[in-house]
C-alpha cells in the first residue's frame, strides 16, 4: 500500500510543477533541492522523503496530504492555506493537479509592487471583487472595479496589480495549457 501511495507521487508533483508554469530550475530555487532530485522524484526513480515532500508543498501551495494522496477524511471544507508569493497572497481554492485553476489574489496598494510585464503559457480569466485594478495587456491599459472581469491569453505581455491606495482582491482561472473559462447564459 504504501509503495502504491509513494508511486504516485511523481506524477502530481509533475501535474502541479506544470501547472504553476515553472520549470525543475525555478522550483529547484524555490526549495532548495537540486533540479536533478525533483527531476528523479518527478520520474520515479526517487522515493521521496518527509524532508523532500515539505519544501514541495510550501512551494505548491497545496497540502502534504494532495502530495501523498492520503485517504480523505469525509471532511467537505477546503482548507485554505494562503501563499505569499513576489508580494502578493494567493489562496488557492482548488485541491486538484492539473486543468483550470481557481485562485483569490490579493494585490497590494499601488506603487508598492513593481510593473514588469510577464510572458508564459496558459490563459487566465480573472473577476474584481474588491479595490480597484489595474491591467496592463501589451500596449493597452485597464482600471477594472469590483464586479468587472477580464479574460487573456497570458503568452501576450500583461501585469495585474491595484490601482488604488488599498489592496484589490481578485478572483482568478488559470489554465496552463489555455484552456478558457466558459460562461453560459442562465436558462429560465
Amino acid at each position: 500500500m504504501t509503495e502504491d501511495v509513494l508511486a504516485g507521487v511523481g506524477p502530481r508533483l509533475r501535474a502541479l510543477r506544470r501547472a504553476r508554469g515553472a520549470t525543475l530550475a525555478a522550483l529547484a530555487d524555490e526549495t532548495g533541492l537540486t533540479a536533478s532530485t525533483l527531476s528523479r522524484l518527478e520520474n520515479g526513480k526517487l522515493r521521496p522523503t518527509l524532508e523532500q515532500l515539505l519544501p514541495l508543498a510550501r512551494a505548491h501551495g497545496v497540502p502534504l496530504d494532495d502530495l501523498v494522496a492520503a485517504p480523505p477524511t469525509g471532511d467537505p471544507r477546503i482548507h485554505l492555506r494562503p501563499v505569499r508569493r513576489s508580494g502578493l497572497v494567493l489562496v488557492p481554492l482548488t485541491r486538484r493537479a492539473g486543468g483550470v485553476q481557481a485562485y483569490k489574489v490579493i494585490y497590494p496598494p499601488a506603487g508598492r509592487s513593481p510593473t514588469k510585464l510577464r510572458v508564459h503559457e496558459g490563459y487566465e480569466w480573472f473577476y474584481v471583487l474588491n479595490g480597484q485594478v489595474r491591467f496592463v495587456l501589451g500596449e493597452q491599459e485597464f482600471q477594472l472595479g469590483a464586479g468587472e472581469a477580464a479574460e487573456f491569453d497570458t503568452r501576450v505581455p500583461h501585469w495585474l496589480g491595484s490601482a488604488g491606495s488599498r489592496p484589490a482582491e481578485v478572483l482568478t482561472l488559470f489554465g496552463a495549457q489555455g484552456e478558457r473559462a466558459h460562461l453560459a447564459p442562465s436558462q429560465h
